[in-house]
């Protein structure tokens, strides 16, 4: 144990002095991928007996609320082309840019950290697959988090709650903006520097709100449920619940979000032209 320690310290001595330990990171991770896909396996089998020997009646129960969510999201569907249509209208009355399906490809999750003070894990998607540090994680409900480290044939990533995680969010409601900072718990996400008298209420929806260029605008994040407000303090403390199923999804969307303009590059359209009132009016 003493000699283990020893090791250690001197792998950890080593990684703060000198760059070159993330390559060698990044190739014992290669190496460790094997291992990592043989270690999920049991789960996975023990996933596909009890799905093999689950109740018929749960899944009968299952089936009518998938019925009944298709249809809500069908009626949801339509709306959703129509508003469509109309965005794409009025982008073209106002001589704005299209927006683009972002692209995006699959992961699938292959171990978490075991670590009780950090909420990380590693997916089956590395360099070889486009993956790069700092890409954002989703799954089918709202973020996820982000990558953190990338070896050739897995990543690591960092979720939305570990403490060390922090993020820019808009309400959906008002647009006010705020950081959002993980607890540590799966549950819960604070909200930072509410001021006392902000329009914030249980109940608000957060979204990505596209600042600082790491995650694209418009993402879900969480919803508030509960604000309190404490006499004489200027911060009122608000907790969200995170969006994404932290603790159960197993399948992820690594997005690809368009390269944020560089500095000195326009960010409207050069095509523009200045409409000049009439001579009436300047008169």
């Amino acid at each position: 144990m003493l000699l283990c320690a020893i090791v250690a310290f001197g792998l950890m001595f080593a990684e703060h002095r000198f760059t070159r330990m993330d390559e060698l990171r990044a190739q014992l991770s290669t190496l460790v991928a094997p291992v990592q896909w043989v270690v999920s396996l049991p789960s996975e089998v023990l996933t596909w007996g009890a799905l093999a020997l689950s109740d018929q009646r749960a899944l009968v129960e299952e089936n009518r609320r998938l019925r009944e969510q298709l249809l809500t999201l069908s009626q949801r569907a339509q709306q959703t082309a129509h508003l469509t249509a109309e965005n794409v209208r009025l982008r073209e009355l106002l001589r704005a840019a299209r927006r683009d399906e972002m692209p995006y490809i699959t992961a699938e999750l292959l171990s978490l950290d075991s670590d009780p003070f950090t909420h990380q894990m590693v997916i089956d998607r590395g360099r070889r697959d486009g993956a790069y540090v700092g890409q954002p994680v989703m799954d089918a409900s709202g973020l996820v988090g982000q990558v953190t480290a990338v070896s050739a044939f897995s990543s690591r990533v960092l979720m939305i709650n570990d403490a060390s995680h922090a993020l820019p969010v808009q309400v959906t409601r008002n647009g006010l903006r705020f950081v959002v900072q993980g607890s540590g718990h799966y549950e819960r996400l604070n909200v930072m520097h509410v001021p006392d008298t902000a329009d914030i209420r249980v109940g608000d929806r957060l979204l990505t709100s596209g600042l600082a260029g790491r995650f694209p605008l418009g993402y879900p994040v969480g919803r508030v449920v509960s604000v309190e407000h404490d006499p004489g303090e200027p911060f009122a403390r608000v907790i969200a619940e995170p969006a994404a199923q932290l603790q159960r999804s197993r399948h992820f969307l690594l997005l690809f979000p368009p390269p944020e303009p560089r500095p000195g590059e326009a960010l409207w359209d050069e095509s523009f032209s200045v409409v000049e009132p009439p001579q009436e009016l300047q008169r």
